[in-house]
């Protein structure tokens, strides 16, 4: 594995908080339970971890994780 760990931020929508956006987005991530990703500061702004470092992690492990994290993030916006 040559990376395994991404950093991600999402952007709500003109003239609402940045870091409160994603700070909900993975609070949701965290209630829906499909997949855990947790928060850190990069550069002074907050953003989500996402680390897949599981030998047993499967594809289908991934597009469902996608498909929760998306989910989370419209039912946030």
């Amino acid at each position: 594995v040559v990376l395994n760990q991404v950093l991600v931020r999402f952007l709500p929508h003109a003239g609402a908080d940045a870091d409160a956006f994603t700070a909900e987005v993975i609070r949701r991530i965290q209630a829906d339970g499909t997949c855990w990703a947790g928060g850190t500061t990069w550069h002074g702004m907050h953003a989500m971890r996402i680390a897949v470092s599981n030998w047993s992690t499967t594809e289908n492990d991934i597009d469902r994780s996608a498909e929760a994290i998306l989910k989370c993030v419209h039912a946030a916006g």
